[in-house]
């Protein structure tokens, strides 16, 4: 039936640079001839790399996927800064400078941890009903609050020195932009910096050497790509799982609450990293497990419904049976 998907599972696609993300779902419901397909973050135009895109039923699981850690491998050029933190921009200020690998590299690792980051004017962040991107085509600044984000790893890989460009790898928590590290990093270096190219690695555990190539899937035929989607329950595999049958399962189809037997006494490497704050530490290294997402298996070994966890027990966040 028209708008409905035949399967319902996870798609990790390869997207090319010069399109958006809502054009990479329009062309897959061409592809899957159905219009429920999401994705789990949006990548800019410009961006390469990691899209995760979940179809039929799988669209109500995205959310869970949007707060894991990313992975990217970026190029920023110094000594130039632009209106937008990449090439698309136009250039706000020059400043020559004739930095060195070693000086960079001392630079990155004050990024490393914790960090207040003002979302770029190019995002799609919305203030007072209307995303921030619509504002800067106006040439509009609008105020905007600085956000928390963490950088758990960022490596210097490589310098240019005739170009002044240096490659980096960078995993961060969700809601980074990398753009704005690249550029916040030209400061502190006082010469300035944009992107001029992003590639997105990973999203959790849902790695590049898994992906497919937008075109690739676009010229297959619709069993062939059919095939290629990835079970429901992998949405749920970078997080706690639990099995249920008897009163559980019939609790579960009702959507009851359940009660959380083994709850962890921190969340340790949890891929969902949320950064909200307790004290002067983020929620996931304070060993708050409240709002974790717990998938629920049934005894067919399939995902049934994904609960989260509350100070009272395990909470329905979204039944799919």
């Amino acid at each position: 039936m028209k708008g409905e998907a035949a399967v319902s599972g996870l798609l990790v696609v390869d997207k090319p640079a010069g399109c958006t993300s809502h054009d990479v779902v329009n062309r897959l419901r061409r592809v899957y001839g159905t219009t429920k397909i999401g994705h789990a973050g949006t990548l800019d135009p410009a961006a390469t790399g990691v899209l995760v895109m979940g179809i039929g039923k799988a669209t109500r699981l995205l959310a869970f996927l949007q707060g894991t850690a990313k992975e990217y491998r970026a190029v920023a050029r110094f000594g130039m800064a632009t209106s937008t933190q990449d090439a698309e921009g136009e250039v706000v200020s020059e400043t020559p400078c004739d930095l060195s690998l070693e000086e960079i590299r001392r630079a990155g690792a004050a990024f490393v941890g914790e960090l207040s980051q003002m979302p770029p004017m190019v995002s799609a962040i919305k203030i007072k009903g209307e995303a921030l991107y619509k504002a800067a085509r106006r040439g509009e600044e609008v105020e905007r609050e600085p956000r928390a984000v963490r950088i758990f790893a960022l490596e210097i890989e490589s310098f240019d020195p005739s170009s002044q460009s240096a490659a980096f790898y960078v995993k961060c928590s969700s809601g980074t932009y990398v753009r704005t590290l690249g550029a916040d990093l030209g400061d502190a270096l006082g010469c300035g910096a944009h992107l001029t190219a992003l590639r997105r690695l990973s999203v959790g555990s849902f790695k590049e050497s898994e992906s497919v190539p937008l075109a690739d899937l676009q010229a297959m035929e619709r069993e062939e790509a059919q095939g290629l989607i990835l079970p429901m329950h992998d949405a749920m595999r970078d997080f706690p799982r639990r099995r249920v049958d008897g009163d559980e399962l019939d609790d579960v189809s009702h959507g009851r609450e359940l009660v959380d037997v083994q709850p962890p006494a921190r969340l340790g490497e949890l891929p969902m990293l949320n950064v909200k704050r307790s004290g002067d530490r983020p929620a996931h290294e304070a060993g708050m497990t409240a709002g974790v997402p717990v998938g629920i298996i049934g005894p067919d070994g399939e995902l049934i419904a994904v609960y989260r966890r509350s100070p009272k027990g395990l909470k329905p966040a979204a039944v799919l049976i």
